[in-house]
């Protein structure tokens, strides 16, 4: 076990954040609604090693949205949610996930980057500490700046149940 790491529990919704073998920060998530699983398509959250492959949104601001990693000059707002009825909004920050572990979460039909599986921001008004996401791993925006400030390409990311 590395002594810097993100560990992503999904049976407690939570993440924890470990540098030099110590918890120095932890934050409610939520993952799949659908639960765990590697497979393309199937809106599960992958398990296993990760790394962080790329980190975007650098000096944006807090409510930023997302479409395809990159800003849309939009910032969330609960009249832009009621424009958009079922989005599926990243905000703020993406942590890009590629899987480590060959076979199970990397390459072919599992792999997670090719998946687009992310560490992203979301909306106030969505609950976290509960599954519901498409696959992704949804953090509060403040919560994923901090993080976002606490890691750097290459960190790795343990998911498990």
């Amino acid at each position: 076990m590395p002594e810097d790491y993100i560990h992503i529990k999904l049976s407690e919704q939570r993440l924890r954040l470990w540098k030099a073998g110590k918890v120095v920060g932890s934050y409610p998530v939520s993952t799949a609604r659908k639960g765990a699983g590697e497979e393309m398509g199937s809106e599960k959250t992958p398990r296993g090693w990760h790394r962080i492959r790329a980190m975007i949104g650098q000096g944006c601001e807090a409510g930023t949205v997302f479409v395809a990693r990159r800003p849309t000059g939009e910032c969330y707002t609960p009249a832009l949610a009621e424009a958009c009825p079922g989005r599926d909004w990243i905000l703020t920050r993406i942590l890009w996930l590629s899987g480590s572990e060959p076979g199970k979460n990397r390459l072919g039909s599992v792999d997670s980057m090719r998946r687009f599986i992310y560490i992203h921001g979301c909306p106030d008004c969505e609950p976290v500490g509960v599954p519901r996401s498409h696959g992704c791993i949804r953090m509060r925006d403040a919560d994923v700046m901090d993080l976002f400030e606490q890691v750097n390409i290459g960190f790795s990311v343990l998911i498990e149940e």
